[in-house]
């Protein structure tokens, strides 16, 4: 998702997407540590997204 997409959600909508990335990368790293993770490029997907999202909420709180 681009910048641009979640500009167009509100500050609620972005926290609750926040909470899921954070869910996805726990289960990511857990993945890994147990030998079961095939796309380790993922985690990385995960975490700027998760950047990318805090960006876009300090944006509106501003």
């Amino acid at each position: 998702m681009n910048a641009n997409e979640l500009r167009d959600k509100t500050v609620e909508e972005l926290n609750k997407q926040i909470l899921e990335l954070n869910q996805e990368l726990f289960n990511l790293k857990f993945q890994l540590h147990t030998g079961h993770l095939e796309n380790t490029a993922r985690i990385g997907q995960v975490r700027k997204e998760i950047a990318r999202v805090n960006t876009v909420i300090q944006q509106k709180n501003s």
